[in-house]
């Protein structure tokens, strides 16, 4: 192990953020110079916090496997090539998932039954992005090619996974993107505070000199067939994700200036990329309300601050949760406790146990927002008596989630079945009904964390391969009764 009192000597500390004045007044990461590079004075100190576990649970809150005890020892002891190796031998994009995951296997660490866990998201950045720095992250370009073509739709994490692995196994990949660059919510759907994009860009320049074909700007299902796809390559994996958000059908939803939160997000990083955005959605000097207290409202109010806002309500249908974690949740699961993202920090406020009654508009566009309390019945949320009242709204953003794939264009095409939640049906291999075509991510999950989209990526490149060749080459994925059990 580690530091063998590491855990009882060391108390957990992440880095500090760049201060609020400071960082609202740009787009770039809120951790000075990233946070690889910001937690690195202390990293060393906080991996030797890292207990080496007899059976070390937070691989069970992990859906990678990742091999989180053994990068912690490599840290410790500044051995950074070996804590890279470790790191990748699960993760593909780890840049991304110390950034944007909320950490499960922190949740089960076992340090975290009596104190603060071991800070394993903070200690996984600091490993990759010091891997870039010193130019220890290179292409893996495989020793042959199987003559095997393969088209991966969609560019997300599950996506970008799976062709990284095909590409690596020897398989000739194409990925197709309907937006005009590859990533998809990566790219477009989280804001640049973040995640910058030149973390996203090493990572696709590294997949294109291993090979990997990038297809930007393609609708499939459109711009070409599902049939088209099939007569061109030896096997097709959808990870389209699920993108067909949830709406809020009340009274006024038809008013102008309500919009879905991938409607304002994508617009967003355009501009704050310094792109011309015709028409765009903008916070700025208005009353905004976002319905919905997950990641996608949090980057929505973030967003919303530094366009200049001139007030943000977050609204969200639960009750306000504690903040230590309770009793019907004991550990190792992953606990509904109050959590602070630094959008949070930074302006606007929070509102519980609140549901919306009724959009209120004057000339075709929302003026305000009507909402009541709510408790929770016999099942459902029920209104409490007495308890509506009025907030000023001039946009509102609808980040409720989303209810899964869009089946309408290829999947309909393919002749793909879906499961009893809309998702596309596949089997254990990943594999749907329809021969050679496979499916993963969110488009046959449902709407789920990043760190699942790369796992079921990297399971189903092994499914594919399995098929092309026989025998699948690639490193053993997690398995079904495994996925089972996490799920």
């Amino acid at each position: 192990m580690a530091d063998p009192r590491g855990f009882m000597t060391t108390p957990a500390q992440g880095a500090a953020r760049r201060p609020v004045q400071e960082r609202i007044k740009d787009w770039n990461e809120v951790y000075p110079g990233g946070p690889g590079k910001a937690l690195l004075p202390i990293i060393s100190d906080q991996a030797g916090r890292c207990m080496d576990c007899g059976i070390p649970f937070c691989h069970t809150g992990c859906p990678l496997g990742n091999l989180i005890p053994e990068w912690n020892d490599f840290v410790w002891r500044g051995e950074w090539e070996q804590a890279l190796e470790r790191l990748h031998a699960t993760n593909n994009f780890p840049e991304f998932t110390g950034r944007l995951c909320p950490a499960p296997c922190e949740t089960a660490c076992v340090v975290g039954i009596s104190r603060d866990p071991v800070t394993i998201k903070n200690v996984e950045v600091s490993i990759i992005d010091k891997g870039w720095e010193d130019k220890r992250v290179r292409p893996e370009i495989p020793d042959w090619h199987t003559g095997k073509t393969v088209a991966v739709i969609g560019s997300g994490p599950a996506g970008l996974a799976a062709a990284q692995q095909l590409s690596r196994a020897g398989h000739t990949v194409a990925v197709y993107e309907r937006a005009d660059a590859p990533g998809g919510l990566l790219r477009y759907g989280i804001p640049e505070f973040k995640m910058e994009k030149a973390v996203l860009d090493r990572r696709i320049k590294q997949m294109k000199n291993e090979g990997t074909i990038f297809r930007s700007g393609v609708d499939v299902g459109v711009d070409i067939t599902g049939e088209q796809l099939k007569e061109r390559y030896d096997a097709v994996v959808l990870a389209i994700g699920s993108t067909k958000p949830r709406d809020l059908p009340v009274p006024g939803r038809e008013l102008g200036g309500i919009h879905q939160a991938m409607e304002f997000l994508p617009q967003a990083n355009r501009a704050a990329l310094g792109q011309h955005v015709e028409n765009q959605i903008t916070a700025k000097d208005k009353h905004v309300v976002i319905i919905g207290g997950g990641d996608t409202g949090a980057d929505c109010l973030g967003t919303s601050t530094r366009q200049g806002a001139k007030s943000v309500t977050q609204l969200e249908i639960m009750p306000q949760p504690p903040e230590e974690r309770p009793g019907h949740q004991p550990w190792p699961t992953y606990p509904m406790i109050y959590r602070v993202s630094s959008a949070h920090e930074e302006f606007g406020e929070r509102v519980y146990a609140s549901s919306t009654s009724e959009f209120v508009g004057e000339d075709g566009k929302v003026t305000a927002l009507r909402l009541t309390e709510v408790k929770f019945e016999a099942g459902r949320f029920v209104p409490v008596e007495g308890t509506e009242r009025e907030i000023p709204a001039d946009l509102v953003l609808l980040a409720m989630g989303f209810t899964g794939p869009e089946t309408h264009t290829v999947v309909e095409q393919l002749g793909c079945e879906l499961d009893e939640r809309g998702n596309i049906a596949r089997d254990e291999n990943y594999a749907t009904n329809v021969p050679g075509v496979f499916a993963c991510g969110d488009a046959g999950r449902g709407q789920s964390l990043i760190v699942w989209a790369i796992a079921e990526g990297r399971s189903c490149a092994n499914g594919v391969d399995a098929m092309l060749s026989g025998a699948s080459k690639l490193p053993r994925p997690i398995g079904p009764h495994v996925r089972q059990m996490m799920a």
